[in-house]
């Protein structure tokens, strides 16, 4: 994909997932990637390994995305230092499992932090310096969570709702100025987001065991799709057959997405749950 080839990227949530797997395959397309993540180690292992095997090249850099100067002097650095950006990848997230009477005020401020509050530091940081240079593409990564409503997981979803609807306002907004912005919604990826994501009150390994392994798709599959829909400038990129199944469902069958979602919170209560009277 030659639209790659030469250009400037910032990847939040460079360090792992599908951060990581985009910051690999935009160096192997002859980007210059800055890996992002608040994983500073994680982040130069990352751009080590992307600048020994790919034609790209490749740092990492400490950053917190809860921290709107930290987003936008990265940004304005970067764009200083290169003389331009060509792409924002506003990657990095949380996610929390669980029933919504378990999360206390903490669950859902960190996950609105990092989640939305990152996308929106990110996207208000790049969309001022590419309005200035008159062009450049942001990317912010929602989820098919984005897209329909996914019992068991409320917080996640009304962050991902949110950077859907700051992505598609948005890129109306920026067209006339020569800014792209595209939302990537993917289905389930095999990623360390399972593992590394909090569940309260819930059995985690019982209920890490029930999430259906053939419903979760490869990375570096998924990436591939995503990049190829930045190419082509699209405004929701969804990476798989099953993303797309479970969208259309819901635009065309609303109930059966309901039925889906009440059956799904009812197992987790009567399987997983370590309090069944719940919390206030």
């Amino acid at each position: 994909m030659n639209c790659y080839r030469d250009k400037i990227a910032i990847v939040t949530g460079g360090a792992s997932g599908i951060g990581r797997e985009l910051c690999r395959q935009l160096g192997g397309h002859g980007a210059t990637v800055i890996v992002a993540d608040i994983n500073r180690e994680g982040a130069e292992e990352a751009a080590s390994s992307i600048a020994g095997s790919t034609a790209g090249r490749a740092r990492g850099v400490l950053l917190d995305v809860t921290d709107a100067e930290q987003v936008r002097k990265l940004v304005r650095d970067t764009a200083a230092e290169f003389g331009r950006l060509d792409y924002m990848f506003n990657n990095a997230g949380i996610a929390i499992g669980g029933d919504a009477r378990d999360m206390d005020w903490e669950h859902w401020r960190r996950i609105l932090d990092i989640n939305l509050m990152g996308a929106v530091y990110g996207a208000r940081a790049a969309y001022s310096v590419m309005v200035e240079q008159g062009f450049g593409h942001i990317v912010n990564t929602a989820s098919g969570a984005g897209l329909f409503p996914i019992a068991n997981s409320t917080p996640y979803v009304t962050t991902k709702h949110g950077v859907v609807g700051l992505s598609r306002s948005l890129r109306a907004e920026g067209a006339e100025l020569g800014v792209k912005v595209s939302v990537v919604c993917p289905a389930m990826i095999d990623t360390p987001i399972f593992q590394a994501a909090v569940y309260p009150n819930l059995d985690r390994e019982k209920f890490l065991a029930g999430i259906p392994k053939f419903l979760l798709n490869d990375v570096k599959s998924a990436v591939k799709v995503i990049l190829r829909g930045v190419c082509r400038n699209q405004g929701i990129i969804i990476d798989s057959w099953n993303g797309r199944f479970m969208w259309w469902t819901y635009r065309f069958f609303p109930f059966l997405t309901q039925l889906g979602n009440r059956s799904a919170i009812k197992g987790t209560r009567e399987r997983y749950r370590l309090n069944r009277e719940g919390s206030a």
